[in-house]
């Protein structure tokens, strides 16, 4: 539709500026309010809150404020524009309607079968921010075929460069339901590379806060991504949104109650990760719980005042059956012994009252009573000792742990103190198990896990316990599992999250990745993930696949990079761990930067090491040595899934430029 001789375009560009000129407004409102308060604290609080709000009410003259309408027929003839987040004028009344608001459910899922009331829905194309078209949908014409959207097939496939964008003016029926889930559910979702499941968890994660805003803002939201690349790559999305208050992690910083060196030899850290290990933590923390041989004795005054050893042993016992945390039993324990001095001061007489009872609790013979009976634990320091005294990690790992397991895991070099250990993150995932055995990790009220494929069984706990009162959206791909330790099936995953009653969603449907190029990297599922449904590619356009064997594979990648940097969008240089170096210097006078450095997804040109290409997508991908990045993992598999990684991350185009032989998956037609 020509832009600059349609009235109705016209229309709703001067609509746009309206609605521009209402947000700035409600800022401006916003930025006027005084804060008149006595109170300190409070004063401090609201400033806060008014920083949020203004925060959330930035414009970005890039991004489209709405796009898209709706022109109800039922039950009212009403019309709503629908985008990122509500503005409303001066009055009040609606200008554009939240993506999130029931009000705008059908604009993703109404078509002429169930128009939802709809009679006609409007897409609006933009460049740069300024609206260059419109699409119209009639929805009243049943039983015609579902009308194809030229406008919904350039902005899912427009490309892109820097960190990744929010999909709400894309969002399709079945990505929707599972984004618009309520909170009390937990889903988990395999999805195939290119199905959006990524941006389906940070958009559920953002519907959740404005759905039950009142009772996330006080719960909590936390997206767990797989490494600090990925989470500046995702970065972007929520605030766009106007979502500020979720925060974003790594397991590795989640679980970081020690200094953490770096991985340890894979053997050992799959044992470390394996669900028995949570056994003979538990063994080890209770096993410091010891049975009284000597009666309490209290002076008080005139008086002592005895608890027989078998009294003691029974508050112990009590306790124990409770099923309450180690530190809670420990904290519980004094006022228990007190309770029964407290009884026999009564039995002679007395009137003690709760302040009496405090005292003894407090006094130096009930303390160093109880903390002989249930002693302090330091969960680094346990572990310590575990992975330092063969006979101690014997006595608790007996009938769970092979001898030869044992083994493995006691250290050659004894470091001289837990706090000089070199510690894996295996070992902070184990810290944390005994941590939370001590006192309970406090519950959020949603988690998204992404990547969840290749987390331990112990690592799924420590993830599983931040929302053990809450609900989680698990993302992931088993095809995808490029750890030694990666999960099995999602039942199994699901069960070390604690989240059994979790159902399984499954998106196959490839809105990013081209047909050509999802084609070429199913050869890899055979081997890999047999018993998952092939992806399909549900564009029009098939994308650019082209496989080259050259002489030298790095200098004919920097000539095919130097060709596709003349054309739009981000650009991947993918190549083994090993040959990173090798890259950096093959590429001077190219302009790039290195997945992994600080602000590494801000530049036209990654070079992006094997193991960090999770997760990410790029228009232009070359990928360099195929073979190579399956020998640089522990087995055949695993690398056969890091390289079903790494071929899925073209939008566009994909080359793939080796001087050796392709493994023998990819040869086979």
């Amino acid at each position: 539709m020509p832009a600059d001789t349609s009235d109705t375009l016209q229309a709703e560009r001067d609509y746009l500026k309206t609605s521009r000129a209402a947000l700035a407004a409600m800022r401006e409102k916003t930025g006027a309010l005084e804060i008149h308060s006595a109170d300190r604290v409070n004063q401090q609080f609201l400033l806060a809150a008014i920083y949020r709000r203004m925060k959330e009410l930035e414009d970005d003259p890039e991004v489209p404020l709405f796009f898209g309408r709706l022109d109800y027929v039922e039950p009212t003839d009403e019309t709503f524009h629908i985008g990122r987040r509500h503005v409303n004028d001066a009055l009040g009344e609606p200008l554009v309607v939240d993506w999130r608001a029931d009000i705008s459910v059908p604009f993703y899922r109404a078509g002429k079968a169930e128009p939802m009331g709809v009679g006609l829905r409007r897409r609006f194309g933009f460049t740069h921010g300024e609206m260059t078209a419109f699409e119209d949908e009639d929805l009243t014409a049943g039983g015609q075929a579902e009308q194809h959207s030229d406008i919904l097939d350039a902005e899912i496939e427009r490309p892109r460069s820097g960190p990744m964008r929010d999909i709400v003016a894309t969002i399709q029926p079945e990505q929707d339901v599972i984004v618009r889930a309520g909170v009390e559910d937990t889903i988990c979702v395999q999805g195939a590379p290119g199905t959006g499941k990524t941006a389906v968890g940070l958009h559920r994660a953002a519907y959740l806060l404005y759905a039950y805003r009142d009772q996330l803002s006080r719960a909590g939201v936390l997206v767990v991504g797989p490494n600090a690349s990925f989470l500046r790559y995702i970065g972007d999305v929520l605030p766009a949104l106007g979502e500020i208050e979720a925060k974003q992690t790594t397991v590795e910083d989640l679980v970081s109650h020690v200094k953490i060196a770096g991985p340890g030899p894979a053997a050992v850290d799959v044992l470390k990760g394996d669900a028995r290990m949570a056994q003979v933590l538990h063994r080890a923390v209770w096993s410091h719980v010891k049975l009284p041989e000597e009666p309490l004795v209290v002076p008080r005054g005139a008086h002592r005042w005895r608890v027989a050893a078998y009294q003691a042993e029974e508050l112990v016992s009590e306790l124990r059956s409770r099923g309450v945390r180690y530190g809670a039993g420990r904290a519980m324990l004094p006022q228990r012994l007190a309770h029964a001095v407290l009884l026999r001061m009564e039995a002679a007489g007395d009137s003690p009252d709760d302040r009496v009872q405090d005292s003894v609790a407090r006094s130096r013979p009930v303390k160093q009573y109880a903390d002989a009976l249930w002693p302090a634990v330091d969960p680094a320091k346990l572990l310590f000792r575990l992975f330092t005294d063969p006979e101690l990690l014997a006595q608790h790992a007996d009938g769970i742990l092979t001898p030869d397991e044992q083994a493995l895991l006691i250290w050659d070099k004894v470091p001289r103190s837990a706090g000089a250990a070199k510690w894996s993150v295996a070992d902070a995932t184990l810290i944390d198990e005994i941590a939370d055995l001590v006192d309970r990790t406090p519950s959020l009220g949603h988690v998204v896990l992404d990547e969840a494929q290749d987390l331990s069984a112990m690592q799924l706990r420590a993830v599983g316990r931040r929302c053990s009162t809450g609900s989680m959206t698990v993302l992931g791909d088993i095809a995808q599992g490029t750890t030694p330790w990666a999960t099995p099936s999602w039942d199994e995953a699901l069960q070390h999250l604690g989240k059994t009653e979790a159902h399984i969603e499954e998106l196959t449907a490839g809105f990013r990745v081209p047909g050509q190029v999802i084609e070429y990297a199913a050869r890899l599922l055979p081997t890999i993930a047999p018993h998952l449904k092939p992806p399909t590619a549900v564009r029009r356009a098939r994308g650019e696949l082209t496989i080259t064997r050259v002489p030298d594979s790095l200098a004919a990648a920097v000539q095919t990079v130097r060709e596709v940097s003349e054309r739009l969008g981000s650009i991947g240089l993918i190549v083994p761990d090993a040959l990173v170096p090798a890259a950096r210097d093959a590429l001077q006078g190219i302009p790039f930067s290195v997945l992994g450095d600080e602000d590494d997804v801000d530049a036209h040109l990654d070079v992006v090491p094997a193991s960090l290409a999770k997760g990410l997508e790029f228009d232009h991908v070359v990928l360099v040595e195929p073979a190579g990045i399956v020998a640089g993992e522990a087995d055949e598999r695993t690398g056969l899934r890091r390289l079903y990684v790494c071929l899925t991350r073209a939008v566009t185009s994909l080359a793939v430029v080796h001087s050796e032989d392709l493994p023998a998956v990819l040869e086979t037609a």
